[in-house]
C-alpha cells in the first residue's frame, strides 16, 4: 500500500519526503553523537558527524577551513 502511494507522489512530493526523512536521520545521529560524547561543543558534534559520515579527510579540512571563515 505505501508503494503505491509514493508511486502515486509526484515528483514534488517525493523529494520532500526524502529531503525530510534525510533531515530526521541527521538529527538523530546528531544526537547520538551527542549523548556519547557529552563533552563535545555543537561545533564538534557536527564534525565528528561529518566524519562519520563522510570520511575523517573532510572533517579535517573542515576544521582548518571553518575558522578562517570565522565559523
Amino acid at each position: 500500500m505505501r508503494v503505491s502511494l509514493l508511486r502515486k507522489a509526484g515528483f514534488t512530493r517525493r523529494a520532500g519526503m526524502m529531503l525530510s526523512l534525510s533531515r530526521s536521520v541527521a538529527i538523530l545521529a546528531m544526537g547520538a553523537i551527542r549523548k556519547a560524547n557529552p563533552d563535545l561543543d555543537e561545533s564538534e558534534v557536527r564534525l565528528r558527524f561529518v566524519e562519520l559520515h563522510y570520511g575523517k579527510d573532510l572533517a579535517d579540512r573542515l576544521r582548518l577551513f571553518l575558522p578562517q571563515r570565522g565559523i
